[in-house]
């Protein structure tokens, strides 16, 4: 396959993580032709240029429309705040392009389900930002939940917390406004949904709760706002083949920086694992002689493809820019017609729909069952 044109809107932290992939891919996989890095947009033209100079792109401009017309770009990477997903990712795939959006879609669902139509009439490849699956582990995970190691799986929990949004006199900015979703659930615990997803299959039934910490944050300029979303929720949940679960999402949470605590309890085993110590999971097997029964620590090693693709030794770790860089060789994978594994539009929507089947939840005060 010829090397892709990348275009990049939105120069954030994602976008210089989505910068470092591109980067980064064909000297991590070797397989692959070195993507070019094209054109590069952002909302100032003078921070345009000089971000362009600093990731490696070869021009710059303040209008994202100017770098989908660009005939030399073949992909498009996403990665500006959420309520601009839905008309960016649309426009990319209309005029023909392949779409890399970050997560989540869009905050209306409405949005989401024309961004999907989108990618189906365009025939071109639409993947989401989910990069926590593509960790070694997880596929391990996935592995041994598969060949059965802890049984049948009976019960799941999950928490993902973080704390910045932990301060109650932080300033009022978009994370807190309605139009950016519902809150924790659709701006960060869409990613322990992913996991679920990966792992088990969609969620089927919800029922939650959500709070507000903080009732309102102050103002640059003065006076006070009101925060119009949820920092904080717990959902039960039905998944597929009898599974009960439990989500809990709090971006408030004081000492917590990017926790994914994932337990998963079988009939003959458990599975533990937190996501700010992604390089290891432990793992309980209830078998042998009582006196040495426990949890037996697994650290991520060369055994764990594509984990040797970065180091060649065991417990060294990677870290966050690397699951991305794993995310965008299966992206060209996927583009290149090979079999991939990532979140594709078609299941990045469900992933929306349970996330507005909970906020519906919450509202209405009862279970709401989540069609296919």
């Amino acid at each position: 396959m010829k090397a892709l044109g990348i275009g990049l809107i939105g120069t954030g932290y994602m976008g210089k993580c989505h910068a470092l992939a591109w980067n980064a891919v064909k000297t991590v996989f070797g397989d692959v032709e070195r993507p070019k890095l094209v054109h590069l947009a952002e909302a100032n033209a003078e921070l345009a240029q000089s971000r362009a100079s600093e990731f490696g792109f070869e021009k710059a401009t303040s209008d994202w429309r100017q770098l989908i017309a660009d005939p030399d770009v073949d992909v498009v990477s996403v990665t500006t705040p959420n309520q601009f997903h839905a008309e960016m990712a649309i426009a990319a795939l209309d005029a023909g392009k392949h779409v890399w959006c970050e997560k989540p879609m869009a905050p209306a669902y409405a949005e989401a389900e024309r961004m999907l139509a989108a990618a189906k009439n365009s025939g071109k490849v639409a993947i989401l930002g989910y990069n926590y699956i593509q960790n070694p582990l997880m596929r391990h995970i996935k592995t041994l939940i598969g060949e059965g190691a802890i049984g049948a799986v009976n019960h799941v929990r999950v928490e993902m917390d973080e704390d910045y949004m932990a301060d109650a006199e932080a300033l009022f900015y978009w994370k807190s406004e309605s139009v950016s979703g519902s809150g924790a659930l659709d701006d960060f615990a869409v990613h322990p949904l992913s996991m679920l997803w990966f792992l088990f299959g969609h969620v089927e039934a919800v029922i939650t709760d959500m709070v507000k910490p903080y009732a309102d944050r102050p103002l640059k300029d003065g006076g006070r706002r009101e925060v119009e979303n949820y920092d904080a929720a717990n959902v039960l949940m039905r998944l597929g083949g009898g599974i009960s679960a439990v989500l809990m999402a709090n971006r408030a949470a004081w000492g917590r920086k990017g926790r994914i605590a994932l337990q998963i309890f079988g009939s003959k085993g458990s599975i533990s694992f937190d996501q700010e110590r992604m390089n290891e999971f432990e793992l309980y097997q209830a078998e042998g002689r009582g006196t040495e029964q426990g949890y037996r620590k697994i650290l991520a090693a060369p055994a764990h493809h594509p984990y040797d693709r970065f180091i060649p030794a065991p417990g060294h770790g990677l870290g966050f820019n690397d699951l991305k860089i794993i995310e965008c060789r299966e992206l060209i994978r996927a583009i290149s017609g090979e079999p991939s594994s990532t979140v594709t539009f078609t299941d990045g929507l469900r992933i929306e729909r349970s996330v507005h089947a909970m906020a519906q939840s919450f509202h209405e005060r009862r279970w709401i069952e989540i069609a296919d």
